[in-house]
């Protein structure tokens, strides 16, 4: 098991290193020049060498890339241009609120998706199976902004029913900051009011940002549980009295549950870069709308962090679930 875990770090580090490099070329090739971006239309050649200078943008390329990895390895992700502050400060103000609605989103689709991917196996053919593979494939086919601008019009605008922007509103008195997570911190405090307000605003969101992920686990969860309940130990359990209640939810959900877990863990990497245009339609302020707003501005150290960020989360949550498998199934570990 030792050797697999050094085997699977090693391919981390290697994938990591790729994204730096992938990373750093597609942000140095674009035409845009952000120290005149930064400067203003206003700004004179000389302001504009200084911010270069400034930001080393005048280094050659190479010179750029060691003092960046140099600078990651040291654990600064560089400066923005459009705010002043690091990447590292930023990052630290926008990451709770992308966590909280990534933790609600998946969440609602374990709690949704796990029971009616129980319930379609063991009904199977009945009109609830066919609803919810309805719902599993419009979860993933649809597209996720086209449901949330339909939702804003409907729930928002038709209907009055639920804010659809930002966090919390304006008025509102924010908790104090334990987590970084307004709707958790309000918990934490017991400020009930908070609470209400953060909650009405992160419903909608969190809702959009888990159908693919809902989907998903309803599909496999379904998947594995039909294919359990026809196995042979199953029938065998069946026949010698055992309750259904029990052969479903002990032997069948047992052993179906492994390869749900896997899709939830990679599901989670993939909600962290789902983010970005779910957070951008519904103005969350967390490090999708951050990047979608620092990539606007030509300012391509915050994308760039952002993109390690999430693709340092998603590694990490593939290399949790090969770990996993590796440790229940031996079998694995030579793959």
């Amino acid at each position: 098991m030792a050797r697999y875990l050094v085997g699977r770090l090693v391919h981390v580090a290697l994938m990591l290193l790729g994204l730096v490099v992938i990373t750093f070329i597609i942000a140095n090739v674009t035409p845009a020049d952000p120290a005149a971006l930064a400067a203003g239309p206003d700004a004179t050649p000389e302001m504009v060498a200084t911010i270069r200078a400034e930001y080393g943008l005048d280094r050659p390329l190479p010179e750029q890339f060691w003092r960046y990895v140099t600078d990651l390895a040291q654990g600064h992700f560089g400066r923005s241009l459009t705010s002043g502050n690091t990447v590292g400060e930023d990052l630290l103000r926008y990451v709770p609120a992308t966590f909280q609605l990534v933790i609600l989103a998946m969440g609602f689709a374990c709690v949704v998706g796990i029971p009616l991917g129980i319930l379609a196996a063991v009904w199977r053919g009945s009109w609830l199976d066919h609803g919810t593979r309805v719902l599993a494939v419009s979860g993933i086919a649809l597209p996720a902004f086209w449901i949330a601008l339909l939702l804003q019009m409907v729930v928002d605008v038709w209907w009055g029913w639920l804010p659809t922007g930002g966090i919390m509103s304006i008025a509102a008195d924010p908790p104090p900051a334990i987590t970084g997570m307004v709707l958790f911190d309000s918990l934490m405090t017991g400020q009930w009011d908070s609470l209400r307000d953060a909650a009405s605003h992160a419903v909608l969101t969190a809702f959009v940002l888990s159908l693919p992920c809902l989907a998903s686990v309803l599909r496999v969860n379904r998947a594995e549980m039909i294919e359990v309940l026809g196995s042979d130990h199953v029938t065998a359990a069946r026949a010698h009295g055992v309750m259904p209640a029990r052969v479903v939810g002990l032997l069948a959900l047992k052993n179906a549950m492994l390869p749900t877990l896997a899709m939830i863990g990679l599901r989670f990497g993939w909600m962290l870069g789902g983010t970005v245009l779910v957070e951008t339609v519904f103005d969350w302020p967390g490090v999708g709308l951050y990047a979608v707003n620092s990539a606007i501005a030509s300012d391509f150290k915050p994308v760039m962090g952002v993109t390690l960020v999430i693709g340092l989360i998603f590694m990490l949550a593939n290399l949790l679930v090969d770990l996993a498998y590796g440790w229940l199934d031996p079998g694995t570990r030579g793959a």
